[in-house]
């Protein structure tokens, strides 16, 4: 067990943390959730001692072993791959070392039989002998091929070194699994196999993600951080999400009866324990939920924006065609006779492992490039709003959010752009803010109410999420499922993709697979399968979004 006790921390004036108290049990999995800035990462930190709270205490039960994945790709380049693994659990890696020095040693002594003797038995004791073989299944579960084990850290990719040092984290049977962002660079088959482990997992493990799909497969419980405090919430993400949003919904409308609250609130708490508790995440979380009581279901005090996307003009029958479009980037042709028939609700997801692909064709699309030969139209009807990858080049002048924004309103004064501004919560002075200063999630929810003032009834959105805290990515979720229009997108976010596309489109190394029918249909399809299989020409494939 871990318990965070009175943990309070301050950067100057701003408060991060103030009296947290917290108790973390064994075989639950809690989900750290909080907006950017809030301090989700520093409270990981905090609990694996690696910073000191200003005040407060964190204890962990006597003997226990705390396991942290490390975000330095490059503080082990000198390793080779299993033995980074290995490093994972400090104490048998010493023990290892030390053994197999003395064993080097030219001059061994009586008194090194001796010490030799003692590691010999400690090393069995920490399950030395399967070491190795546990590492090993680490790495290849998480697709790491059996050449790389023995190959340094320092000639590893990025993506590959985000694996290794995700399973030094988990080596060892560690008692308290603490994970920052762990389904980063991550493919779909390894954070699935991820799902898998925690799942069958017997101790605490404790994460922050952005990832909805993966905190509502893992998470029996929610720690929602939200102005210097941490409250604990039972369940899943989603189990959160909605039962937050309907007693915030029922605090609004005092006219609404003390018993239709209630009854709506056990009808909610039964719809979510009566799922079938199909691992034991889902069992752990049906026993906590059935314990719930009215008072239990609280209303949180994390602020959503408002996304919301209307059409200005209904579309007809001839949406998009493309026929034999090219483009070559650096020598590389990224788009080779692609083609492409859009319908009237469409809602397009692209996925696949060439992200250059995907950009460059939205950038011709969207009229920012020019195709190196083939042809595209759009419908008469159609009007287009495009959400680009990198936002750099539409904030390089020196204006305010409300001055950047008025070309697009529909009404040129403030009130009305304010209006908009307010949905994505720059209210008050906030909406004179320099746009040359905003964070990334900033310009993204600029670039968003631009998008809403629009009114477009075809959207472009290039990785959308990228940037946005869970309530924005949320509420852009919900945004765009309501959207009457087509849309054409790609993300890194299972759940987004999933609850949007009705329509699937992978970039293979053999062409595109084109498919309609919604990602989970399409991930477990025997007919894509078999296509994906032939489209790659039978190389092994992980699929990425």
């Amino acid at each position: 067990m871990i318990s965070a006790n009175n943990i309070s921390l301050a950067y100057g004036s701003q408060v991060l943390f103030k009296d947290v108290n917290l108790k973390f049990s064994p075989e639950e999995c809690y989900g750290i959730i909080g907006a950017n800035g809030a301090g989700k990462s520093t409270f990981l930190k905090i609990l694996s001692g690696e910073i000191e709270p200003d005040s407060g205490e964190i204890f962990i039960t006597p003997g226990q072993r705390l396991s942290f994945m490390r975000q330095d790709h490059f503080a082990f380049d000198k390793y080779k791959v299993l033995e980074t693994v290995i490093m994972g659990y400090e104490k048998l890696y010493k023990v290892m070392k030390e053994k197999d020095a003395l064993y080097e040693k030219p001059d061994f002594s009586e008194e090194d039989g001796i010490r030799a003797a003692e590691l010999e038995g400690e090393f069995s004791d920490l399950g030395g002998w399967e070491a190795e073989a546990q590492a090993a299944q680490l790495l290849d579960g998480l697709g790491i091929s059996t050449d790389l084990h023995d190959k340094l850290m320092g000639d590893m990719e990025d993506s590959v070194k985000v694996k290794v040092l995700l399973a030094q984290a988990l080596f060892g049977n560690p008692d308290i699994l603490l994970l920052d962002e762990p389904t980063n660079h991550l493919d779909l088959e390894s954070i699935t196999w991820l799902e898998n482990f925690i799942e069958n997992f017997d101790n605490t493990v404790i994460v922050v993600s952005h990832d909805r799909h993966f905190l509502n497969s893992v998470c029996t419980q929610i720690v929602d951080i939200d102005y210097g405090k941490a409250t604990l919430y039972v369940g899943n993400y989603d189990f959160w999400y909605e039962s937050s949003q309907l007693a915030a919904k029922q605090l609004k409308d005092e006219k609404k009866r003390a018993d239709e609250k209630i009854a709506e609130l056990k009808s909610f708490i039964q719809r979510f324990a009566s799922n079938a508790a199909k691992s034991k995440q889902a069992t752990s979380r049906k026993k906590l939920i059935d314990k719930l009581t009215i008072e239990d279901i609280r209303p949180s005090s994390r602020r959503f924006p408002y996304v919301g996307f209307k059409m200005q003009r209904e579309l007809g029958k001839n949406i998009l065609e493309v026929k034999d479009l090219c483009k070559t980037i650096d020598g590389e042709h990224v788009l080779d006779h692609f083609n492409l028939v859009v319908n009237n609700g469409d809602k397009i997801a692209f996925v696949g492992p060439n992200q250059q692909a995907k950009t460059a064709l939205f950038e011709i699309l969207a009229g920012n490039s020019q195709p190196d030969d083939g042809t595209f139209t759009w419908g008469v009807t159609t009007s287009l709003s495009y959400f680009p990858k990198d936002n750099t080049s539409l904030f390089k002048d020196h204006v305010s959010i409300t001055d950047w924004l008025m070309p697009y309103a529909a009404e040129k004064d403030d009130t009305y752009v304010r209006s908009f501004l307010g949905r994505m919560l720059f209210s008050g002075d906030e909406a004179l803010k320099d746009t040359a200063v905003l964070s990334g999630g900033e310009k993204v929810r600029v670039v968003l109410a631009k998008m809403m003032m629009q009114e477009a009834n075809c959207m472009i959105l290039d990785e959308p999420t990228s940037h946005l805290d869970l309530e924005s990515i949320t509420a852009l979720n919900d945004g765009l499922i309501a959207f009457r229009g087509v849309l054409l997108f790609n993300s890194h976010d299972h759940q987004f993709i999933d609850t949007i596309a009705n329509r699937i489109i992978e970039f293979t190394p053999g062409g595109i697979i084109d498919k309609m029918m919604p990602f989970e249909d399409y991930l477990h399809s025997d007919q894509v399968k078999a296509e994906r299989d032939a489209k790659y020409g039978g190389v092994k494939y992980k699929l990425s979004l």
